[in-house]
């Protein structure tokens, strides 16, 4: 059978046929070179002899075209050679040498050189069955047609970045002839159905045919939105010579050019260095040949989703064409044919596994993380493997979530959700500005603060002008809970006490100096004798609205004997239930404090870094100028990170008595992710719009609560917002039912009254009717539930 129109030509025309003595008698004619013999290298449609001189040392290498072949495609081929060669000078490419005097085009510096005219480096001559084309080539070192089960694990990442630094030399070229039908080229594979039939064993052909029904349903669709250019397309153990060590040594064939999706490269080095690999060993060899392509390129969420399904249609197209070019007579059979069992082994291993696990094994996400039928089965297994100690999930009815982008939230079943309870991605999830800068940063350096990083040092310079004068050191940590385990250790280094005050349902982090002031967590509400607290002003029933409570958890403490090292507040009382400070009373409280000798923490880790939308830090909103400042969860958008800000006289009495020092503390990828945060504040104007948008989220609210008897209050400041109903069970039905209608949201308060708003501060304008239409419709439903008269009996 004939392939289809526009099928490349070469592929089915007959290779030359020249024997030695003729082709000793072309190379005087073409190239003014005089070998004493000739070895065949073999080629699949050409002729590739190794000149030898009578010295029986290698002179050079002789491509004698196929006739069919397109002059075009062979000046294309010399073009690119040259290009890859100047844009990276160190990759070992066959270098094509000038017809006439065989002397490659080489500029002052010994490299070779553009030529004006790309047929320089060709020759031709008649024959009977046509024009074909003469090329000479430098002769390079190394094996040819390495055995790859003879690689070890760094040959195997060689191969992967030296396929990764052919593709990016080459991604700034083009040339018409690319634009062609090369079978061998994946994005063509539905072409090859037409030489199926020559698979001789059913059960090959079969599997074949299924490989080529999964690119045309899965790979054919997303194909355009792949990145494309020129790639060589064929890198493989027939056309790379290796050194002693398996690294590649030679690149000696460009004949599969085309411009197609880029992960066809890789494609071919993986199709033909898992050949012969056990199942157990084929994803192990394809992730570290991965590991040193990505080192150079990384591969894009939907690149890795499908090089799976590409390196399988790759192995079922290298089935088909040998298999016809065999069947026709075009190759030996044998020869053709030599790989065909192992890439068959190849595809049995693929479709054993799965497409979803072959992509996770090649290192794309789950698709979708999973699927709804395994959510309990999930359940199960964290509560099996976590144990009981860890908080439970949120909503009754657990959300699997697959993805996110700014504030929405998506399942593993396609739903969004608005998120408006994660604070940890302050900025947004997946915000480019903060995702890029990680990714930059760790494939240049990740190290730590015993050496120099200008990345640490800005920003500890930018955190201090934020603050007021004095707050003049930075400590780098990794979270929350770190700085404000660091904060308490300055405190009462600096003051030599261990008394501690924190509002009475705070929550400051899970090391043990910091559980202890957490009462939140407290084991049964056993409370440390080295801790007091003191309620928060609770506007609903008009209590605690001055300084008495406070300066009475003072005296308990000295009561107990022990005398104040510092008093630690979240500025927006997260845990206690965003309840409104009364203006002046901050300041009382912290007249308080340094009336007893102590030092006051300002814990940010919530209520920080623009959450208030009224200043930076929600110290700066209450009035008042802290000792200490940590800070957390937002600083790096969700990437591990974590500060603390003091005075230098702070600073220097810890010093006296230690040497601070974190592993991962300031380290150049968390420093990339808070610059970034700390630059997306500014340039899309966050607080600005956190402070318009927190008002009209809660006057939405507030226009609800009219009619609401069971909301008795509706407070905050900024994207940090309270709702107290009159009782836990309601503030629970309230968050199960926006759960239902798409929004996320929390509870807090000590008594579990509080619902707890807290979105990104990407939540703008935009979100707020549909918070306030998910609310309305909550609220609606939970009434009529209420008014409903039970069903019974009598």
């Amino acid at each position: 059978m004939i392939p289809p129109a526009g099928f490349d030509a070469v592929l089915s025309a007959s290779p030359p046929d020249f024997d030695e003595p003729a082709i000793l008698d072309i190379a005087a004619r073409t190239f003014g070179v005089h070998p004493a013999s000739a070895r065949d290298l073999g080629s699949e449609r050409d002729q590739t002899f190794l000149l030898i001189d009578a010295a029986d040392a290698p002179m050079a290498v002789m491509k004698l075209s196929n006739a069919a072949e397109d002059p075009a495609t062979l000046d294309m081929e010399a073009l690119a050679v040259l290009h890859a060669t100047r844009v990276d000078p160190e990759l070992p490419l066959a270098l094509p040498r000038r017809a006439g005097d065989g002397e490659p085009e080489r500029g002052p510096t010994g490299r070779p050189v553009d030529a004006t005219d790309p047929a320089a480096f060709r020759a031709s001559f008649l024959h009977a069955d046509g024009a074909h084309h003469v090329r000479l080539y430098d002769v390079l070192p190394g094996r040819q047609r390495v055995d790859p089960a003879t690689l070890d694990d760094a040959a195997l990442v060689a191969w992967g970045a030296t396929s990764a630094r052919l593709g990016r030399a080459l991604r700034g070229f083009f040339h018409p002839a690319a634009q062609r039908t090369m079978l061998w080229d994946v994005q063509h594979a539905g072409r090859t159905r037409s030489m199926v039939h020559a698979v001789r064993d059913p059960r090959r052909r079969a599997l074949v045919e299924r490989v080529l029904d999964r690119y045309d349903e899965v790979v054919a669709p997303a194909w355009p939105s792949l990145r494309a250019q020129i790639v060589h397309g064929d890198l493989t153990t027939d056309n790379a010579l290796t050194d002693e060590r398996g690294r590649i040594s030679g690149i000696v064939d460009f004949g599969d050019m085309s411009h197609s999706a880029l992960i066809i490269d890789i494609a071919s080095v993986l199709d033909s260095l898992l050949n012969d690999r056990s199942a157990d060993d084929v994803f192990r060899v394809a992730r570290l040949v991965l590991d040193g392509y990505q080192r150079i390129t990384p591969l894009e969420p939907l690149e890795l989703r499908l090089l799976g399904e590409v390196v399988a249609a790759r192995a079922a197209v290298t089935i088909a064409i040998s298999s016809w070019r065999a069947d026709r007579g075009l190759e030996d059979g044998t020869f053709a044919e030599r790989y065909n069992e192992a890439v068959e082994r190849t595809i049995i291993t693929l479709l054993d596994a799965g497409w979803d696990r072959v992509a996770h094994e090649l290192g794309a996400s789950w698709p979708g993380g999973g699927t709804r039928s395994d959510h309990s089965g999930l359940a199960a297994r964290r509560t099996r493997v976590m144990g009981p100690a860890l908080e439970p999930l949120t909503y009754e009815r657990p959300i699997h979530l697959a993805s996110a982008q700014g504030v929405w939230m998506t399942d593993v079943d396609g739903r969004r959700y608005l998120d408006a309870y994660n604070n940890v991605p302050c900025v947004g999830h997946g915000h480019p500005r903060v995702t890029e800068a990680i990714s930059r940063q760790s494939r240049e350096l990740n190290t730590n603060m015993r050496y120099l990083h200008a990345g640490a040092i800005e920003l500890a310079e930018r955190l201090v002008t934020t603050c007021p004068p004095g707050l003049d050191t930075v400590f780098l940590v990794n979270s929350g809970s770190e700085a404000n385990d660091l904060a308490w250790r300055l405190a009462t280094a600096f003051t030599g006490r261990r008394g501690g005050l924190c509002t009475q349902h705070a929550y400051h982090g899970i090391s043990d100096a910091m559980a202890a002031l957490s009462p939140e967590t407290w084991p049964g509400g056993s409370q440390p004798d080295h801790v007091e607290t003191w309620p928060v002003p609770d506007r609903a029933r008009g209590d605690h609205r001055d300084a008495g409570s406070f300066e009475a958890a003072l005296e308990r403490l000295r009561d107990r004997g022990f005398a104040l090292a510092a008093t630690i507040l979240d500025g927006v009382l997260t845990s206690d239930g965003y309840p409104t400070l009364p203006a002046g009373l901050a300041e009382a409280w912290l007249a308080a404090t340094q009336a007893a000798g102590g030092l006051w923490i300002a814990d940010e880790v919530q209520g920080g870094h623009g959450r208030t939308g009224e200043a930076m830090w929600s110290f700066q909103t209450a009035g008042i100028t802290p000792d200490i400042v940590t800070l957390g969860k937002p600083m790096g958008n969700g990437h591990p990170v974590g500060a603390v800000i003091t005075r230098h006289e702070i600073a220097r009495r810890f010093a006296d008595e230690t040497v601070f020092f974190s592993t991962f503390g300031g380290n150049p990828v968390s420093v990339a992710a808070s610059l970034a945060v700390l630059d997306v504040l500014e340039d899309e104007r966050v607080l600005e719009r956190t402070l318009v948008a927190g008002a009209m989220l809660r006057d939405a609210i507030r226009d609800l609560a009219g009619g609401q008897p069971a909301i008795l209050d509706v407070r905050g400041l900024g994207l940090a917002i309270g709702v107290e109903f009159a009782d836990a069970t309601i503030a629970s039905a309230v968050k199960e039912g926006l759960r239902e209608r798409g929004v996320l949201v929390g509870t807090s308060g000590r008594l579990g009254t509080v619902l707890k708003v807290r979105p990104p501060l990407a939540f703008s304008a935009a979100e707020v009717p549909i918070f306030a239409t998910a609310l309305e419709a909550t609220l609606s439903s939970i009434s009529d539930r209420r008014r409903r008269p039970r069903s019974g009996t009598g």
